[in-house]
């Protein structure tokens, strides 16, 4: 058996030029998600660390860190998560683990935040879950696509 017949039919053609998925489109939303949600970031980061009257919080109802700690670890965090987003256009496997990860940190650390903006905080977690889940659910239809999907043994 030739080994031409057992390579995806679109192995050789561009990207731009394959058929569109749906499973390609929660990629992309993703990407626009974490794009949008790392910018938030940076502004919420921003925000703590130049205008720290936007909070109002007593330092009890903080973890570990001050106002300010806390605006450096969002302004570092929203600059991962808008730059794995941009690395999601690519259709890399790699972005999309990286994605996965820095969702995820991201997730963790709007909970430590919680008691400062709870409303923000949920709505940050809700988005990073529908991310994860968009990534993790529909990946394998975009990510595996840029010539690092395993190729199909020949039986012989």
């Amino acid at each position: 058996m030739n080994t031409q017949e057992n390579s995806p039919r679109h192995e050789n053609v561009p990207s731009y030029r394959r058929p569109f998925s749906p499973g390609a489109g929660w990629v992309w939303f993703a990407a626009v998600m974490m794009v949008l949600t790392g910018t938030f970031n940076a502004v919420e980061g921003l925000a703590a660390l130049f205008q720290q009257r936007f909070y109002v919080v007593s330092p009890d109802q903080l973890l570990v860190l001050n106002l300010t700690g806390w605006g450096w670890v969002h302004l570092a965090v929203g600059v991962l998560i808008a730059a794995a987003g941009c690395a999601l256009f690519t259709g890399a496997l790699w972005a999309g683990v990286v994605a996965v990860l820095v969702a995820a940190v991201n997730a963790i650390v709007q909970l430590a935040f919680l008691a400062v903006s709870p409303v923000w905080s949920v709505l940050i977690i809700a988005l990073n879950v529908i991310v994860i889940w968009a990534l993790v659910v529909n990946g394998s239809e975009v990510l595996f696509s840029g010539g690092t999907r395993p190729r199909p043994t020949s039986k012989r």
